[in-house]
């Protein structure tokens, strides 16, 4: 089993979206299932409707996933599994107030050293822990040895018991530490391999010593996927809008070439342009980049683009607000210029929206407008042209500039003899 595992907490991330992706390749690849986890257990930071939305978003995405669980529902597993520590006395009940824990903090931050909890609390007699009315925490035991990851993108990496130390496992209020409910549901859903962001390298050995101290014997497997940083070459953070999943949707990127770039970059593809199904006959999870990868909008905005491209007309006329192949393929024109959906919403708009005429055109305009509302219907660019020339005796930027205005809402654009053949059923109605 694999697990994607976001949390409730804000808008779905790109990085969270490309973790979501590859869990899903891979548990293809290996017909495994997939779970998806709401890890809900920071109830103060949740936002309500947000599971529902990234339940929303992976179905655009057509990842398919095999069950959802909400992390808050296991909290009986992590007591149940944390009483059994506290018995095999791989656990012990921690005292130490904030205030004694802040001042350990910064002795050795005057030190400069890494701050490690002191076993103060670790041996204390049986009847101080059972009898003690303090509120307290428990801690799991410092590892005896290092803990060994061997991560299928990094490489082996190695922690030492004193990197690892003391950690809480469950608070005062009796909630389990992001840790330990990670540990634990990982052993309860039987996964098997876990890809996720390499901002939880530090967390991973922590989650194996736990599974070692509950006697798990199973072995996980880890890819840990180096971070996508922003177009400055910093790691993205909320004020990025293309951070966002949400935002690259409503300005009009396909899910298909969102999930196309975001599989291409730190990758090396057969084709630069595929199908989430096409990836997953060659993605091997064990070729992704070390290093970080950096968000080229530009280059998302050409994939768009392409897949755009791919689209039958009818298809992409109902992208664009109509059900018409005529509109398809005009734009499919206008593709060249454009590289979202949003643009191209703009673009067909400004052909059928009441047209804005500068003052230097507006009389040859009126013109041009008078003669095609009582022109006949004309098959060919070339005979609607001569039509209005003879009629108007308009000439030159006189006669083109208002005539691309009246036919499209803007005085640049596509040849007017390209989008002819698809806009002549609808002139009429376009220079009203």
């Amino acid at each position: 089993m694999l697990r994607f595992a976001p949390s409730p907490t804000g808008d779905m991330h790109i990085g969270n979206l490309r973790v979501a992706l590859f869990n899903y390749i891979v548990a293809e690849q290996k017909h495994e299932g997939l779970v998806v986890r709401i890890e809900d257990t920071d109830k103060e930071r949740n936002i309500k409707g947000k599971d529902k939305e990234i339940l929303e978003i992976l179905e655009i995405f057509g990842i398919k996933y095999q069950e959802v669980v909400y992390q808050s529902k296991n909290f009986k597993f992590h007591s149940i599994m944390a009483l059994d520590l506290l018995h095999n006395k791989k656990a012990f009940n921690c005292f130490c107030s904030p205030q004694t824990l802040e001042l350990s903090r910064e002795k050795a931050k005057k030190e400069k050293r890494p701050y490690r909890y002191d076993g103060a609390c670790e041996n204390l007699p049986a009847e101080l822990t059972i009898d003690n009315q303090n509120p307290f925490v428990v801690r799991l035991k410092k590892p005896l040895h290092n803990i060994i990851i061997n991560d299928l993108i990094k490489g082996k990496i190695e922690f030492t018991p004193d990197e690892i130390d003391s950690f809480i496992i469950m608070r005062q209020d009796k909630t389990p530490t992001y840790n330990f409910a990670c540990g634990v549901d990982d052993m309860l859903s039987d996964v098997s391999l876990v890809i996720r962001g390499e901002d939880h390298v530090s967390n991973t050995p922590k989650q194996a010593a736990i599974r070692e101290a509950l006697g798990y014997a199973k072995e996980i497997q880890y890819a840990h996927l180096p971070i996508i940083l922003n177009e400055l070459g910093k790691k993205m953070s909320k004020r990025d809008n293309a951070s966002s999943v949400k935002w690259m949707l409503e300005e009009g990127f396909l899910p298909s070439a969102i999930a196309n770039y975001l599989i291409l970059i730190g990758n090396a593809p057969p084709q630069e342009i595929f199908t989430l199904e096409e990836a997953v006959g060659w993605f091997d999870i064990t070729k992704i980049s070390k290093a970080p990868v950096r968000f080229d909008l530009d280059k998302l905005r050409f994939i768009n683009r392409e897949h755009l491209k791919l689209m039958d007309s009818k298809e992409l006329s109902r992208y664009v607000g109509f059900a018409d192949e005529d509109i398809g393929n005009i734009a499919k024109i206008y593709l060249d210029e454009t590289g979202t959906l949003k643009e191209l919403r703009g673009k067909i708009g400004s052909i059928f929206d009441e047209k804005v005429i500068p003052d230097d055109f507006f009389k040859p305009a009126e013109l041009i407008r008078e003669s095609i509302k009582t022109a006949p219907h004309f098959e060919t660019f070339d005979e609607f042209k001569n039509h209005i020339v003879s009629s108007t005796g308009l000439r030159g930027k006189n006669f083109f500039k208002p005539l691309r205005l009246l036919l499209t809402g803007s005085e640049h654009g596509p040849e007017l003899s390209d989008l002819y053949p698809y806009l002549k059923n609808y002139i009429k109605e376009i220079i009203k």
